[in-house]
């Protein structure tokens, strides 16, 4: 994390509900990963952990750690793996390229959801030119990769900024990209994340943008609030400027419909003495704020009505991180896996997100009794509305949780008709089947619908 470029809702709120008054609205809750601690859990305690005890359904590494790869197998959470900055310069050549996706991703794929390479962490903020010159080749080779591989479609491949990139963010409306060698390539950037279909990531952190008199501002408490005069807009937040500020410069090069992925953004717990805002109850009220906020549907004065695929850093307090105390505080839990504070995201009910027919073995649910379904044969298929992209989404989740989808692939016996929706019929119907038959196994945030008559067709039998 860098500190940078300043610019210029507060009820605590059960997390677990938001993602129940934003069904149909995309938006996703990620959290970083970093391991840089001597006392961290086992992965495949924490892979178990975000699985039935988090709402958790997002997970970006800094690095592509094989047991923690190996410990999210079958689990369906969407995982991002990163490529340090010291490789990048090695990434332009494709065959090494093509030798590191299949050691560190092509073995964990499809059991494990890899969604994301971020090559390199900030690279726009250090000061090695042969690097910043190698990100946008290395990004494009390292795609060629995963073509080769036919993993392109499931994997996207983006980097991570900090703000200090920009070099204006004030007034947000005048966010303009620094010039020089950072706007060039940015804009080169910019042409292959569009190309690809990719998201341009940003770490925005209002912790280290905010001031004793902006703190309010910063925390998304009621405030007076600051206006951008250019476009006419009022802003209420820290964080909504300075993505704003973000997308300004990315429209005047011309990618405004590029995405925007929050990469990370957090508060810590504890800081060093003197320090204002910065204890337990102020990350919690943040925290809380940042998601309620994120994930209303609200966008922002120049993106409304949209949310943002965020990522809380950080999953853990990390006791080896250097520089000052907050650096070493920015976790949600301890390492013993308890909260740091109540942050919400912990599941309100009690026992397993587990199946009951789960094979701990495998990680996936086995053939056997269809549980407490009850009364005559049902079947799970999508709800009429559902958008493909949300489907395809059902999709991926229920094949990584490692499902027999060969029956929807290419040659199977329910790969016609060759569409997203008849595809994710099958795919949601087999989960719902295998987990028991309640109603909750077909929701799917409110895309599935349960019917009595059968689906199935010709060879294509449910």
């Amino acid at each position: 994390m860098e500190k940078p470029v300043t610019s210029f809702l507060h009820t605590p709120f059960p997390l677990f509900l938001i993602f129940f008054l934003v069904k149909g609205i995309k938006g996703n809750i990620g959290v970083n990963y970093g391991t840089v601690a001597d006392n961290l859990p086992p992965p495949a305690q924490v892979a178990r952990f975000l699985l039935d005890s988090t709402i958790i359904n997002r997970v970006k590494l800094y690095d592509t750690n094989q047991e923690i790869l190996q410990a999210f197998a079958h689990t369906g959470i969407a995982i991002t793996v990163a490529v340090p900055n010291n490789l990048i310069p090695n990434l332009t050549n494709l065959k090494f390229s093509q030798q590191w996706v299949k050691t560190n991703i092509a073995p964990h794929v499809p059991a494990t959801n890899i969604v994301r390479i971020v090559v390199g962490n900030e690279v726009l903020s250090t000061t090695d030119n042969s690097v910043v010159s190698s990100l946008v080749p290395a990004m494009q080779t390292l795609h060629a990769a995963l073509v080769g591989e036919d993993l392109h479609r499931r994997i996207k491949v983006s980097t991570p900024h900090s703000l200090s990139i920009l070099s204006s963010s004030s007034p947000p409306s005048s966010g303009r990209f620094k010039q020089g060698n950072i706007v060039q390539v940015v804009r080169q950037l910019l042409g292959f994340l569009r190309a690809t279909d990719s998201p341009f990531m940003i770490n925005p952190y209002p912790f280290f943008g905010y001031s004793g008199n902006t703190l309010d501002y910063a925390m998304f408490r009621p405030n007076s609030g600051v206006f951008d005069e250019m476009s006419q807009r009022k802003y209420t937040n820290m964080l909504d400027a300075q993505l704003d500020a973000t997308y300004s410069a990315m429209k005047q090069l011309g990618f405004g419909e590029v995405e925007i992925v929050i990469a990370e953004t957090g508060w810590p717990s504890r800081g060093d003495p003197g320090q204002i805002g910065v204890d337990t109850e102020s990350a919690r009220e943040f925290n809380g704020n940042l998601i309620k906020h994120v994930m209303s549907g609200l966008g922002t004065p120049l993106m409304p009505n949209r949310t943002f695929e965020t990522y809380i850093f950080a999953l853990f307090n990390e006791d080896q991180k250097p520089g000052p105390t907050s650096e070493r505080n920015f976790g949600l839990f301890h390492p013993d896996m308890t909260s740091v504070y109540n942050s919400g995201i912990l599941r309100h009910k009690a026992g397993s997100k587990s199946p009951s027919n789960w094979n701990p073995e495998r990680g996936v649910p086995v053939a056997g009794n269809n549980g407490g379904g009850g009364g005559g044969k049902t079947w799970c298929i999508p709800r009429s509305g559902a958008s493909d992209e949300v489907l395809q989404m059902n999709i991926d989740y229920v094949c990584g949780l490692g499902f027999d989808c060969q029956p929807i692939s290419k040659g199977g016996r329910c790969f016609y008709p060759d569409s997203v929706r008849a595809h994710a019929a099958y795919a949601m119907n087999v989960y719902y089947q295998a987990t028991g038959r309640h109603d909750y196994d077909c929701d799917f945030r409110s895309t599935g619908a349960i019917t009595s008559s059968n689906p199935g067709y010709g060879r294509c039998k449910y």
